[in-house]
């Protein structure tokens, strides 16, 4: 993927300056499963290319079937999740398939090891992004391209994880998109 900065939206509003943006690909993080349809559209509209975070979906079960449906009736760009079936599910419809992981201590860093090794995503995407030293070790570790998001707040932290090996980062603050 050439896009180092991947805008992500949480509401309409933000989701419309992405539209304007020069950026092709967007994720959307948290919406109500009756919105898909129109911001699935509008995209579309404008040639972008969507990643959903079914995981934020509300009203969706973030199952095989709800994984299913997003990738049949909808066709995004990737789906990022925390569950294994729904990675396993979005890479059998090829589509990109990113597993969103949470650095919180060595044990959870261990089992999500373990859970991409299952797995072999496409993507994962760690969290907090702003810890530039463990993007460096998990790449080393998983030899997964990596998407940096949470609490990267300055352009310094966005510079640092790419430095560290991030393919790119996920940010919802606005401000960092034009970097």
């Amino acid at each position: 993927m050439d896009q180092k900065i991947l805008p992500a939206s949480s509401n309409l509003k933000d989701f419309e300056k992405f539209l304007k943006s020069p950026f092709e690909i967007g994720v959307f993080l948290e919406m109500h499963i009756a919105q898909l349809k129109n911001i699935n559209e509008l995209a579309k509209r404008h040639g972008k290319k969507m990643i959903y975070h079914v995981d934020m979906i509300q009203g969706l079960r973030n199952d095989d079937y709800a994984t299913e449906f997003i990738c049949q009736d909808f066709k995004p760009y990737g789906l990022i999740s925390t569950k294994s079936n729904v990675i396993l599910k979005a890479k059998q419809k090829k589509v990109k398939a990113i597993q969103r992981i949470f650095l919180i201590d060595s044990h959870a860093l261990e089992k999500s090891y373990r859970l991409v090794e299952k797995t072999k995503p496409d993507y994962i995407e760690i969290l907090p992004g702003a810890m530039h030293w463990m993007i460096k070790e998990v790449k080393e570790r998983l030899e997964t391209p990596i998407f940096a998001g949470g609490l990267i707040r300055t352009e310094e932290e966005v510079y640092r994880a790419l430095e560290a090996g991030a393919s790119a980062i996920t940010t919802s603050k606005a401000e960092l998109w034009n970097l």
